[in-house]
């Protein structure tokens, strides 16, 4: 922490120490955290309240602060990556074929139909693998370059349709770059798939892409942002679906889950759930055996979505009810899995549940450790924990902590 300031400085007074140290802009770093200018300027002068964590952890990173007490004030050193997670090792690999605009002789043409068979075998990975970050760390970098120089080469109609898979692989990025400390790389691969699918002409492709946009607004709180994209992605896929692939309604129930999310997450209750009902009678229809490799919308993922739900409104009962309702092993993909599982021990730690909030994350651990250990609701239970154990069960939490990669 800078001796130069002040002790018992607000948070916004800090922020704009730390800006003006660097030489920032306001305008630089709002664009860095998805934020106007007008927003940073107020969180400075404290007219209005500061920001909760997650922002406060991307304000700090966009900052290049390692302790987040350089914030908080509190006088204790907060690592930033204990709550962020550390980069994954091959992020820099995936962010060098993502961001190489040299223009490379090639050899032969890129043979799209194979692209398309790496790529489904990718989403196999990336569902099926407990380590499937680091597995997509390996494929992700040799796909996107191979696939960007199809875009760029292919004539005509094939150009479109490489265009179609550049999409996707920039949706499969979009899962791997996610939580992890280099947030301006979910910002680009979420634009770049709505991007692609905009040249290709295709309303499948501009809804997938979208649906990676709304998660990044919806996180950098841009919400009516995020709803606006969402609904016009629906309307934009609804003159479609009669005689239209089946993911078509997938990807479209997937989108107004999205919205019931944004709806929750600001504390509109009936919203939310009107649109989880929309989301969940879309899921109904395409039947118990539908699964959209995207996103996962399924039946078992729309009670999933219910026990979020009740997370964010602050409605535990609510949340643990719908976790109740079914058996997350129904949920093929271990990642998302995982991520429940995360949620339903956010319900119990609502309720001050400590024992059960551990069984949780443990078990969230066990299934995908590479989804737990870049989640920062989970990091942020574990110092929790770690800091008040359940009774019996320290050494245990201690451990976990330490395999998740929080260990004080």
């Amino acid at each position: 922490m800078s001796p130069d300031l002040e002790p018992g400085l607000p948070i916004g007074k800090r922020i704009k120490f730390y800006r003006d140290r660097r030489g920032m802009s306001r305008p630089v770093l709002a664009g860095l955290v998805g934020k106007s200018a007008e927003w940073v300027k107020a969180v400075e002068n404290g007219a209005i309240q500061a920001p909760r964590l997650p922002m406060l952890l991307r304000i700090a990173r966009a900052l290049e602060l390692d302790d987040l007490a350089d914030l908080t004030g509190n006088g204790h050193a907060v690592p930033v990556h204990v709550f962020a997670g550390e980069r994954h090792p091959a992020l820099s690999a995936v962010q060098a074929a993502l961001t190489e605009y040299r223009i490379t002789p090639v050899a032969e043409m890129p043979s799209i139909p194979h692209l398309q068979l790496r790529l489904r075998q990718a989403w196999q990975v990336r569902h099926g693998s407990p380590d499937h970050r680091t597995q997509l760390g390996t494929i992700l970098p040799g796909l996107i370059r191979d696939t960007q120089r199809a875009a760029r080469i292919s004539p005509g109609e094939q150009r479109r349709e490489a265009r179609r898979v550049l999409a996707a692989v920039y949706r499969l990025a979009d899962f791997y770059v996610a939580y992890q400390p280099a947030p301006e790389l979910v910002w680009m691969v979420a634009d770049r798939a709505l991007t692609e699918g905009q040249e290709a002409d295709d309303p499948y492709a501009i809804a997938g892409g979208a649906w990676a946009m709304v998660q990044a607004m919806r996180d950098a709180g841009r919400w009516d942002e995020a709803i606006t994209l969402a609904d016009d992605a629906i309307r934009n896929l609804a003159p479609h679906l009669d005689g239209a692939p089946i993911d078509w309604r997938g990807i479209s129930g997937a989108l107004q889950a999205e919205i019931a999310y944004i709806h929750a997450r600001r504390g509109r209750h009936g919203d939310a759930w009107a649109h989880w009902e929309r989301a969940n009678e879309v899921a109904v229809q395409l039947g118990p055996t539908y699964r959209h490799v995207q996103t996962s919308f399924s039946i078992p993922v729309m009670a999933a979505h219910a026990t979020t739900l009740g997370v964010e409104l602050r409605r535990p009962a609510e949340a643990l009810r719908a976790a109740d309702g079914f058996d997350p092993d129904d949920i093929p993909s271990l990642a998302r899995r995982s991520r429940h599982l995360i949620e339903v021990a956010r319900g119990h730690q609502l309720r001050d549940e400590r024992a059960a909030t551990f069984a949780l994350l443990n078990r969230a651990e066990r299934t995908a450790p590479e989804t737990i250990r870049y989640n920062g609701f989970a990091r942020e239970m574990l110092l929790g924990l770690q800091a008040k154990p359940p009774s019996g069960l320290r050494v245990d939490v201690q451990e976990l902590c330490r395999r998740v990669g929080v260990a004080a």
